[in-house]
């Protein structure tokens, strides 16, 4: 794919997602809404500046919290059919946890990309530069919903 139409691409999902994540609207006030949203935009902002700044090599989170994202889906299936509250909290605190952690991590592997984007070319860093704000998008997207579910105020 081209670095444009992957930007186009990128453009377009992040309408999409947009779009259908609006219904919170519906279910949530406007007030935590947007308690919530610069919550996240806080926390996520300093994990980033961290995993950028930051002179410990993080690469070694990659593996656990790929793990750890394949347990929480697991666990977020199983409870669509269980309906445990307690399990629901659960991987909600968990979610907030992986989410705030990947936003360092992801950071700090851009930063190494953006480097590495640097001798192999232009195209390969512009390709790395939107796979990278698609990256950081999701877990922009995700530590928001995951907080939402603690600190949002249903209608």
């Amino acid at each position: 794919m081209e670095p444009g139409q992957a930007q186009a691409a990128f453009i377009g999902y992040a309408l999409l997602n947009g779009l259908t994540l609006s219904v919170i609207f519906l279910a949530y006030t406007a007030g935590s809404i947007a308690s919530t949203f610069f919550t996240t935009a806080s926390m996520f902002g300093v994990m980033s500046a961290f995993g950028y700044f930051t002179k410990s090599d993080l690469s070694g989170w990659g593996k656990m919290l790929s793990m750890l994202l394949i347990g929480l889906v697991i666990a977020m299936v199983v409870n669509v059919f269980w309906g445990n509250s307690t399990l629901n909290l659960v991987t909600s605190f968990v979610g907030v946890i992986l989410f705030t952690a990947l936003a360092a991590y992801d950071t700090q592997k851009l930063k190494q990309l953006a480097f590495l984007g640097v001798t192999e070319g232009e195209e390969t860093h512009d390709k790395a530069s939107i796979l990278g704000a698609l990256t950081l998008y999701l877990d922009f997207i995700n530590l928001f919903l995951f907080l939402l579910r603690f600190f949002g105020r249903r209608r």
